[in-house]
């Protein structure tokens, strides 16, 4: 099968959400069977998207994987494929326990805007209360609305055949919101009343990283290129941006006998809105072939685009070489 994207209304979209603790020492190993299954997922029909998001700082070492396919019929093609099945064979031994899996039917199907941190919640909701929980849920939203940072929410009926949980997705503009809310006194209230309508439940947390720099019709589907090739993207229009402030601003800065401190925070503050507004939507656009995961599914494209950073990193090295002297 061929890769490609699919689209289709929101009511046909369908996500699985795995969250799984890698062991201690084997991240990169980790990674790279993570990068297998993206592709491998990649070729099924139906495939929209795919991210995988790291733990964040201080939290255990907890990966939270989530694909998106175009209807639910697709989705359960590709988790119970054979191909699946040898992936996870493979990957035995990585992980801590078995990982923990969510899927959900309808809602948006783009990935988490920047900067906005998503909690992903199940709940194993005791037979006969299923009323009494989404009334339960809907105090609960009520409360929610009042959190300061609160985005958002989103509830998932279980799936017929392939979960029986209840899923609640919620987003907070920044991860302090989101655990001021997961810690309030009030949720510990709402939790101790809920436990009349569910048995057990789980939370699941998920940020993006330069996501605010890489949005490729977002909106429409689209996904965020892997961390590595943001990273690149990022350093090809930083290094430059760097070099130019500082022979052009860093210069009147020093001549005007501002304080060292001040200078580097106006600095920072002119990259980023360059970055921002200027070189980033640029560099998106010249490498768009390479970053946007659903054109760059070929190894020569892949070869290709890195080749182009490279190159481009070197003649900026040399230009200011030159400009500065300072060239061999």
């Amino acid at each position: 099968m061929s890769a490609r994207a699919s689209r289709g209304s929101a009511a046909d979209n369908a996500t699985v959400v795995t969250s799984q603790k890698v062991r201690e020492g084997r991240t990169e190993e980790y990674q790279r069977w993570q990068d297998r299954t993206n592709e491998a997922a990649r070729e099924f029909e139906g495939f929209v998207g795919a991210e995988v998001y790291p733990p964040g700082a201080g939290e255990e070492n907890e990966w939270v994987a989530v694909f998106r396919f175009s209807g639910m019929d697709r989705l359960t093609d590709w988790l119970d494929s054979d191909r699946r099945q040898e992936l996870l064979d493979e990957a035995h031994g990585l992980f801590e326990g078995p990982p923990a899996q969510e899927v959900l039917q309808g809602g948006s199907s783009a990935p988490p805007t920047p900067e906005v941190v998503t909690a992903v919640i199940s709940h194993e909701v005791r037979p006969g209360r299923e009323q009494d929980f989404l009334a339960w849920q809907e105090r609960t939203l009520k409360a929610q609305e009042k959190a300061p940072g609160f985005m958002g929410s989103e509830l998932f009926k279980p799936v017929e055949g392939v979960q029986d949980h209840w899923v609640v997705v919620f987003r907070f503009d920044s991860r302090e919101h989101l655990d001021d809310w997961l810690t309030s006194d009030v949720r510990k209230t709402l939790l101790e009343e809920g436990q009349k309508y569910f048995t057990s439940y789980d939370v699941r947390k998920i940020a993006t990283s330069f996501s605010g720099w890489f949005q490729f019709d977002h909106d429409k589907g689209g996904e965020a290129p892997p961390n590595w090739k943001q990273a690149m993207s990022v350093v090809l229009a930083l290094y430059p941006t760097v070099m130019v402030l500082n022979l052009t601003v860093g210069y009147g800065l020093e001549k005007l006998t501002i304080r060292e401190y001040i200078g580097l925070f106006l600095s920072n503050v002119l990259s980023v809105s360059a970055l921002t507004w200027l070189l980033m939507p640029l560099v998106n656009r010249a490498l768009a072939f390479w970053l946007v995961p659903s054109r760059a599914t070929s190894r020569r494209v892949q070869v290709l685009g890195v080749v182009v950073v490279v190159l481009c990193y070197l003649v900026s090295i040399g230009v200011f070489g030159l400009i500065t002297h300072q060239i061999w």
